[in-house]
């Protein structure tokens, strides 16, 4: 599957793949995601901005510059920045691709780092010599700036031009956590919300900790995912268990909205609300208790995302979305989102979201998504006999406000 170079928001001029029972593929606008959608589904998405978490540095005891990426933390509490998981890298930046990366000079518990004016010290070592533990010995207010003066968003190669904050934020982004984009929710614009709405369905959000997506490293790659710590809102742990009850479906915008959902359901079969960690990986002998949906990206056969893809479908469905996606020049990456769903007993309905190479538009503030994946129809066909749940509102703010005050603007879809 070959990488896009541009990165975008909403479903614009992208397409839709739709892969029937049978296996047979049609295409369409992505634009038409909302008709997959019927009276009663419950869609929730991750509201997690990104952080500026690619961090130049210089390791101490050697002089040599390397790069710092975040790549995990224990609590999503704003003062919790004192002490993160990350994965180190030897001189350079994104240009280089990470496989192509020199490694970091040799690290050991102890060694301190500096970055910009703060000063680390990495803690523990974890299984690879390139990922470490590094605790941060200024007040959290001078780490909080710090990283929005010295960071920058983790970025990959083959997007060439440097991407700016706000190329990371999703229409609902609201507090900044996550390492990397939530990417799945880059097809949430506000028409589309509109759109979901006006066809039955109700939005709710979490927010998740999306962790990096690849460190160029097999070895490190297969680690992935970390651990990732996240919150239920009361309110939306509330719609997904009545959604389960009333025999509706949840359909998750994203594999982060899948690890915490499934997480928080994890010993009782019910969503509890509040703080957790999201542990372990899902895949193909997961039981899932509580997504029936899945908005997520087109990922590499082999890598952790392909991985849960396959606790929602069988190996030859996806087998032939990857080949009708290469053969129609389909592109993805990071920034790419799509669908995928399960079926606990009848027929199958898979829909993809994807955009070739021609229709993206290149001007910087008009780039438009690439998309794909798959949506799968459940054995629920009847619609909900209650009245419909009103959208609960999405909330968004700036990094600044974010990493000041905290304080979010609620904003309810139009």
């Amino acid at each position: 599957m070959k990488p896009a170079d541009v990165p975008g928001h909403g479903a614009r001029r992208a397409k839709l793949l739709v892969i029937d029972a049978r296996g047979h593929l049609a295409h369409h606008a992505a634009a038409d995601l909302p008709r997959y959608v019927r009276l009663g589904d419950l869609i929730v998405a991750n509201d997690a901005a990104t952080l500026p978490a690619s961090l130049a540095a210089i390791h101490v005891p050697t002089g040599e510059p390397v790069e710092v990426r975040l790549a995990g933390r224990r609590s999503l509490a704003p003062d919790a920045v004192t002490t993160f998981t990350a994965v180190v890298f030897g001189a350079g930046d994104y240009r280089t691709p990470t496989e192509h990366r020199p490694g970091p000079p040799s690290l050991g518990v102890g060694d301190e780092l500096t970055v910009g004016p703060l000063v680390a010290t990495i803690v523990a070592v974890h299984g690879h010599p390139r990922l470490v533990d590094i605790r941060f010995h200024d007040s959290v207010d001078d780490i909080w700036a710090a990283c929005a003066r010295h960071g920058r968003p983790i970025q990959y190669s083959y997007i060439q031009a440097p991407l700016a904050m706000w190329d990371t934020w999703t229409s609902i982004a609201s507090q900044p956590v996550a390492f990397e984009a939530p990417s799945a929710g880059f097809i949430l614009d506000w028409s589309a919300l509109r759109a979901l709405r006006a066809h039955g369905a109700v939005f709710t959000t979490i927010t998740h900790a999306a962790g990096i997506s690849s460190t160029g490293d097999p070895d490190l790659d297969r680690m992935l995912p970390l651990d990732e710590p996240y919150v239920i809102p009361v309110a939306t742990a509330a719609l997904v268990n009545q959604t389960r009850e009333r025999e509706g479906r949840v359909i998750a915008v994203g594999t982060t909205v899948v690890r915490a959902l499934e997480h928080a359901a994890a010993h009782t079969g019910r969503v509890r609300p509040g703080s957790g960690v999201a542990t372990g990986r899902i895949g193909p002998h997961t039981r899932l208790l509580v997504v029936d949906g899945l908005v997520s990206g087109m990922h590499e056969p082999g890598t952790s995302h392909y991985e849960l893809l396959r606790a929602f479908q069988e190996d030859d469905v996806l087998d032939t979305m990857v080949a009708e996606a290469e053969e129609h020049d389909y592109r993805a990456h990071h920034h790419a989102c799509g669908a995928v769903a399960r079926e606990h007993l009848a027929a199958v309905t898979v829909v993809g979201l994807g955009a070739t190479l021609q229709d993206l538009h290149h001007h910087r503030r008009q780039r438009h998504p690439v998309r794909i994946g798959v949506l799968r129809r459940l054995r629920r066909n009847r619609p909900p006999g209650r009245r419909e749940i009103d959208v609960l509102p999405a909330h968004r703010a700036d990094l600044a406000t974010a990493l000041g005050s905290q304080e979010h603007h609620d904003q309810r879809v139009p």
